[in-house]
């Protein structure tokens, strides 16, 4: 029952409630500490979307380290303060334990959050999840109901920190929103024209309905980072250089499996891998996975858990995967010249043999 899980886990992110879940947290325990007389533990746990790997990552992991330090510092100054008087610091035992987890692995979906919430929670005997009500472990979007759903299927006392949440009437638009809103609106406005392909009065006006109907349902939940000019430019810029570069490989790989169909003995060597590749983010694992598949001779199966699986028809095609050329070009489109610098998969030792007990553990 809540009122006696004294080991508890809360996730934490930046929120308008972050603070008053944590003293929510401590408060809980400090009274569990007082009633039973037994240490109560209280662990702030930081779930990241990103790996680790080179120093283009310093200023976000910074970030993470600050905000679990902001929760440690909090946690402390209530464990010293009296709500009622009747309960003296001195007298209970409370212990304030932090972490980041989900490093190594590409966390996307509610369950993939879950999972490695679950693990630590097992792992260090925490039987209570107690979560900020504005908690989105997803940017900006909304996975909390999910998120909780997929951790009260564990068994586990899982609850909601009963705080004042923010209620926001008649606030101007944010420049972060705006942002978002116009590289939406702009997105949606140039697909359509270009379908369209014509631009006459018509389609300029449909266009543009078409493309407000899209920002305003898909706006806040499309954009995890706020939109930024300069670094969208050149985004695109180094996508158009990716483009030919791809379009080679591509033309590469086309001749290589037509020597295999026309070779008398078939030399074919077909396996699946789990690839883990130093790369997060929606767009820019999707970009990655469809230009495995768009090489002829590997294909992108499915994502599973931090993972790419992928089939490839012959071993120059793994070998290939193992140097991490398109995994260091997409690192160039997206993070820039200096984070396509990094080891290659064979180096790292992120791609091994997928196999049918992979699978059968999967599906558990």
């Amino acid at each position: 029952m809540p009122d006696t899980s004294s080991r508890i886990l809360v996730p934490v992110g930046e929120s308008s409630t972050f603070r008053n879940t944590v003293a929510y947290a401590v408060r809980e325990a400090r009274r569990i500490a007082a009633e039973t007389g037994e240490e109560s533990t209280v662990h702030f746990v930081y779930p990241v979307r990103w790996q680790l790997v080179d120093e283009s990552e310093r200023s976000a992991a910074d970030a993470v380290a600050e905000t679990l330090e902001r929760a440690r510092v909090w946690a402390a100054d209530d464990l010293d303060y009296d709500d009622d008087g009747d309960l003296d610091a001195e007298d209970v035992s409370v212990s304030i334990e932090t972490a980041v987890v989900g490093e190594d692995r590409y966390l996307f979906s509610p369950n993939d959050f879950a999972e490695v919430l679950l693990e630590y929670a097992r792992d260090r005997g925490l039987d209570r999840i107690v979560l900020d009500p504005e908690y989105q472990p997803g940017g900006s979007a909304p996975m909390l109901q999910p998120l909780e759903f997929e951790l009260a299927r564990s068994g586990l006392v899982v609850e909601e920190a009963p705080v004042d949440r923010v209620v926001e009437r008649g606030r101007l638009p944010s420049r972060a929103n705006v942002s978002k809103a116009l590289a939406m609106f702009g997105v949606s406005f140039g697909f359509y024209l270009l379908l369209a392909g014509v631009f006459d009065t018509f389609n300029l006006a449909t266009g543009a309905i078409s493309a407000g109907v899209v920002t305003a349902v898909f706006a806040r939940i499309s954009f995890v980072n706020t939109p930024s000019v300069t670094g969208t430019v050149a985004r695109i810029a180094r996508f158009l250089l990716y483009v030919p570069y791809l379009l080679w490989e591509i033309v590469k790989a086309n001749f290589s499996v037509a020597y295999i169909i026309l070779h008398p003995d078939l030399p074919i060597d077909p396996e699946m891998q789990r690839y883990r590749a130093a790369i997060w983010g929606d767009l820019s694992v999707t970009t990655l996975a469809n230009s495995i598949t768009l090489t002829p001779g590997t294909l992108t199966v499915d994502m599973d858990r931090d993972s790419l699986i992928i089939h490839s028809l012959t071993g120059s095609a793994r070998d290939g995967l193992a140097g991490g050329a398109l995994e260091r070009a997409v690192r160039f489109v997206f993070y820039g010249r200096s984070a396509a610098r990094i080891p290659t998969p064979a180096e790292r030792g992120t791609i091994a043999s997928w196999t049918d007990d992979d699978q059968t553990d999967g599906d558990e």
